[in-house]
Parts: structure tokens; C-alpha cells; sequence
């Protein structure tokens, strides 16, 4: 049995002026899954998930969201999912209920159910401390947590949640992404975007955009072992950095980019990259480094797929 579809699109473009933001991409997403959008700052990420809100019209292409069409029933769309965007669009000079009391009027919330969604709400953010406080005063994380809270208040079956970690600490993220997976066990479709490596690797799926153009898609194990072709080699030698470009040089080196105080090396075969290696660093009397050859993370694929596509793209 077939999993119903969510959103899909297809050959999907926005241009703005002369700027292609969004290149003919295609994709689908299930019911119930969390899907990531993984990209740079300016990648297309957010005029992506936009188009899909019905905040933009795209240039060219089709796509439906929850079985709305995305040109022709956007105010449908809108009122069928749930959206948050980056910025957490809230009154800071309104209290915690004072905001979710708005947001329930915004999506016009039956008046006999909007005290029991408010309590729920403010139950599910774990915010019952502040329900009475300006939200001015709480922290970024307390803010994200009352901000998804409203955004999906009217129990929309799609939510949209664009960069929704960005600027929070790393413990503020992962309870975040707590509540993203609680919400997809409840058959809640989750499209997320983000820059961040680490969480794409919650996503069931993922995409990887750059400069608008879908570069990967699959599941975080696909994108590191059948998307990732090269091998990768972990090298821990003394001042990293000063080793890049002479490790670079070598034919048996695709690519090389420092890992915190390390250098990962995307290499055609390692059974020959590791002896040349080897070999360069005892030149210059170099004996305590140490190289493994390591399954790739998510951050190595998409260096890689970014290198490839700045070659093609120079070429032409």
C-alpha cells in the first residue's frame, strides 16, 4: 500500500528579475514524514518553502500541498497548514496567552475550544511557568517553543518550519527537535529547512540545495554511502591547516576541507591515497600523524556534491 503524498512539486522556478532563486526542482514528500531541506544561507531554502505557503507565486512549474494547488488555491493552503518562520512571528509586548489567544482568533478557532487548545499548547511547549509573562522577557528557546506552539494551534496536518533553530544554543535544538519528532509520531507531516548538518540527520528524507538547484535527495544513509561515491580518509597531523593545499596537490586527492582541528580528504581509492600520503608526510620527517579511512557524514557529501557542482558550473 502506497503512502499518500503531502506535498509535491514539480519543475518548480522563482525568479526574481534576472535572479533564478529556485531552479526547476522537483520532489515528493509522504504523509508523516520529516522532511529536510538542507542548504547554505541564500541556497533557495526559504523561497522554497514560501512558494509551498502560498506567500510566493512561482515563475514556472506546478506543485500541490496537502492535494491544494500552490498557484491556483493558495489562501486553501494557507489555511490547512501550519508555518513558522525563522524570525518566530510574535507580539513581544503581548503575554504568552495574550499571543496564543491571538493566533487562535487569526485561524478562527471555534470560541468553545480555544481555552482547552490554549492549555494544550502551552502544555506541549512546556511553557506553563510563563503563560503570564510579556513574551518580550523569555529567552530564544522559550520564544521557539511558544512560536511552533502557535503555528500549530488550529492542528494543521502539514507543518512548514523554516531555519527554526537558527540562533538557539545546541541543548535548545535538540528539545526542539524533540518536539518535531513527537509531532511526526502523530502522523503530522514535518518540511524543515535548515544549514545545520547535524539535524538533517533526524530528517527521514532530505534534499540538498544549492544556488536553487537540488544537488542530492534521499535519506541521510543513502546521501553517505550510494550518493557519496569517493572514499573519505581522516587525517590528524600537527597544524592542520598548513597541510591542505600540499595534501590537496596529490592526484590520488579529490578535496580537502578541515574537520575542527582535522583534515577530511575525499579521495578516489583510499588503498592508494593512504601510502601517497604516507609517503609525503615522512618527506619532511612527519611521523606522528594518523589516517583512518571513515564513513562520510553528511557535511563531507555536501562538500563534495558543492565542489563537483562549482567545477561543472566554472567549466561552462
Amino acid at each position: 500500500m502506497s503512502i499518500p503524498i503531502a506535498v509535491k512539486v514539480n519543475d518548480l522556478e522563482k525568479k526574481f528579475g534576472s535572479f533564478t532563486a529556485v531552479n526547476h526542482i522537483n520532489f515528493e514528500v509522504q504523509e508523516g514524514e520529516i522532511f529536510g531541506f538542507l542548504g547554505p544561507n541564500g541556497a533557495g531554502k526559504s523561497t522554497t518553502i514560501r512558494m509551498l505557503c502560498g506567500i510566493y507565486t512561482p515563475t514556472s512549474g506546478s506543485g500541490t500541498v496537502g492535494g491544494f494547488d500552490i498557484i491556483k488555491e493558495q489562501l486553501k493552503i494557507k489555511e490547512h497548514i501550519g508555518y513558522m518562520s525563522q524570525k518566530f512571528s510574535l507580539y513581544d509586548d503581548l503575554t504568552v496567552e495574550e499571543n496564543i489567544d491571538f493566533y487562535s482568533s487569526i485561524y478562527s478557532i471555534p470560541s468553545g475550544e480555544r481555552e482547552q487548545r490554549k492549555n494544550e499548547t502551552i502544555r506541549m511547549a512546556g511553557i506553563e511557568d510563563f503563560r503570564k509573562n510579556l513574551t518580550g522577557t523569555l529567552s530564544g528557546g522559550w520564544k521557539q517553543r511558544l512560536a511552533i506552539g502557535c503555528a500549530i494551534i488550529h492542528q494543521p496536518k502539514i507543518i512548514f518550519l523554516d531555519e527554526p533553530t537558527s540562533g538557539v544554543d545546541p541543548i535548545t535544538r535538540n528539545n526542539f527537535w524533540n518536539i518535531i519528532k513527537d509531532m511526526a509520531k502523530q502522523g503530522k507531516t514535518i518540511f524543515v529547512t535548515t544549514h545545520y548538518m547535524d539535524e538533517a540527520e533526524n530528517c527521514n528524507r532530505l534534499v540538498m540545495i544549492y544556488h536553487g538547484t537540488m544537488i542530492a535527495m534521499g535519506s541521510p544513509e543513502e546521501m553517505k554511502t550510494k550518493i557519496m561515491k569517493n572514499e573519505i580518509l581522516e587525517i590528524i597531523v600537527p597544524q592542520a591547516h598548513l597541510w591542505l593545499d600540499k595534501i590537496s596537490s596529490l592526484k590520488e586527492v579529490r578535496e580537502t576541507a578541515l574537520f575542527g582541528v582535522n583534515i577530511h580528504a575525499v579521495v578516489y581509492e583510499a588503498s592508494k591515497a593512504i601510502p601517497a600520503l604516507k609517503n609525503l608526510f615522512s618527506q619532511v620527517g612527519v611521523n606522528d600523524c594518523i589516517i583512518n579511512l571513515i564513513k562520510p557524514s553528511l557535511e563531507d557529501v555536501f562538500v563534495s556534491l558543492v565542489e563537483t557542482y562549482d567545477a561543472e558550473h566554472k567549466e561552462k
